[in-house]
């Protein structure tokens, strides 16, 4: 039996610690409590005809439902299908239509946005609804409420599965405009949380402040602190202020972070260090961490920083790199992404010839192979066949190089993703939304680096003849059709693109022209 929820049945842990604390809503779920919830919710779901295999899409903000979500879905040897709570409508169809989903999991706010999607997804037969006491007459006529579920036996078992059973479709926006399903699989996870339970050196005494959205991979930090028995604070939204409230209430000794929480960090006002006393590492990820942001948080703090370095398709540093808090020489003037963690490999090969590994010092595109890595893309056989190559190795897209000592540095993207606050956005998914726009002709969407986001998306626009566009109606039509993060921060009239023979776009010119713009 190969099934990833058996941590949460770990004799090793007592029943009674506290696994789970959302502090917004005052509640705590010790590891007994979070095992029952998992094993209710699981047998609810087998109840209502899920099986083995079948995915089941969680549309819900970061919340207990959430993480409970995910175990419930696992137990049963089902497939988990996270969606964005900031999704719209056409966003969050397309992913369950993608997947194929027969149920899904959502709350009393996002129940109207299901049901729309379930009109146009026949394949979707149920709504979950999480809804508190006095709020079910709120729900859809036919939505089941999470509470209606029965409590059952403890002695409830996961279902069995094999280390490649797939229990995980991760949807990472595409370079063609549409999100790709990465397929994850029970090992996948098992090795990507003793991975990270190695990284961070987990113990059972850990406690852990948790800030990424529970529909991201990032999610899988919380999970490596279960793994180790220990316990995950968890924020629905970063607030500084709460932030530091909760790491000094908590006695935190792992938090999570990137490097716009960093940059935060290093300037706030004096004083905050004794909320941070506790805290042994800090984690970085999702986007560069300015070699002098992280300079200055070393000197004010003197708190390691966990740089990491992994993609959805291998479940963070499942399959990636990281600097070790005992290793600070990996830091390298603060400037690398360490060494290989867990069972990972790296390697550095030709942009054009991926069959070419180059040498140390040598800038290409960063491979990595390990048995975090995902089964490649659902239903998408020939996406899956240019990026996980038939040795194993994966095609990260992003370039970099490795010094004499093994450590990774990246310095380039190949590809046009913009990470803002570590949220991925991939411009054409953005342009093919502006253009549907009456006033726009033509559109470019680019990242200018911004000291604290790490980036920040500008669209430049080019009109239709005699047309006007005003940047309020401009982000109100993106907030309509897009994720409010997908949105772009600056609008740009421009008369022409840069383009090659007229019809390759050169972004490049364009964050070279607009890049020093107040971001």
């Amino acid at each position: 039996m190969s099934n990833v929820t058996t941590l949460l049945d770990a004799k090793s842990v007592p029943e009674a610690k506290a696994a789970l604390v959302c502090p917004l809503r005052n509640e705590t779920y010790s590891y007994r409590e979070l095992r029952d919830e998992m094993n209710r919710i699981g047998c609810g779901l087998s109840g209502l005809g899920i099986q083995k295999g079948d995915r089941v899409c969680i549309y819900l903000d970061s919340s207990p439902e959430y993480l409970i979500s995910y175990f419930a879905i696992w137990r049963i040897g089902a497939v988990a299908v996270p969606a964005n709570s900031v999704y719209q409508a056409e966003e969050l169809l397309h992913v369950v239509r993608d997947a194929g989903a027969r149920a899904i999991i959502t709350d009393i706010r996002g129940a109207p946005v299901a049901g729309a999607v379930q009109e146009k997804a026949p394949g979707l037969a149920h709504i979950i609804c999480v809804a508190g006491p006095g709020n079910t007459d709120a729900m859809p006529g036919d939505a089941v409420a999470w509470s209606s579920f029965p409590a059952v036996p403890a002695s409830v078992r996961a279902a069995n599965c094999a280390m490649d059973d797939l229990c995980h479709i991760q949807y990472t926006a595409g370079t063609t405009g549409k999100p790709k399903g990465a397929m994850l699989s029970h090992g996948n996870w098992m090795t990507a949380l003793d991975a990270e339970r190695e990284a961070l050196r987990l113990r059972p005494d850990d406690v852990y402040l948790g800030i990424y959205p529970m529909g991201h991979v990032g999610l899988s930090w919380g999970l490596a602190v279960l793994r180790a028995g220990g316990t995950f604070v968890m924020m629905e939204r970063f607030n500084p202020a709460e932030y530091l409230a909760l790491a000094g209430r908590y006695k935190v000794t792992v938090l999570a972070g990137m490097p716009p929480v960093i940059h935060t960090l290093v300037h706030a006002e004096p004083g905050i260090e004794e909320h941070l006393r506790t805290v042994r590492v800090i984690i970085s990820g999702g986007g560069q961490l300015l070699p002098s942001v992280w300079a200055a948080f070393d000197k004010r703090f003197h708190i390691p920083v966990a740089n990491s370095y992994g993609l959805s398709e291998t479940i963070v540093i499942g399959s990636g790199t990281t600097t070790l808090p005992e290793y600070p020489h990996l830091t390298k003037n603060y400037q690398s992404v360490g060494v290989a963690v867990g069972y990972t490999e790296v390697r550095i090969v030709d942009v054009d010839d991926p069959e070419k590994e180059l040498g140390p010092g040598e800038a290409g595109e960063i491979a990595l192979r390990g048995p975090s890595v995902a089964k490649g893309y659902w239903n998408l056989p020939e996406a899956t066949a240019t990026v996980f190559r038939h040795d194993g190795w994966f095609l990260t897209g992003d370039i970099g190089y490795i010094d004499e000592e093994g450590i990774l540095y990246i310095t380039d993207r190949k590809k046009d993703m913009i990470i803002m606050s570590g949220w991925k956005i991939y411009p054409t998914e953005v342009e093919n939304v502006i253009v549907q726009h009456p006033a726009v002709a033509d559109v470019a969407v680019f990242g200018v680096p911004d000291e604290r986001r790490g980036e920040s998306p500008v669209a430049a626009v080019v009109l239709k003849a005699g047309a006007a566009l005003a940047e309020p109606e401009f982000e109100t039509f993106c907030r309509q059709h897009l994720a409010g993060y997908k949105v772009p921060r600056t609008l740009v009239i421009v008369d022409d693109l840069p383009r090659v023979h007229g019809w390759k776009l050169l972004r490049r010119t364009l964050r070279e022209k607009f890049g020093k713009m107040p971001a």
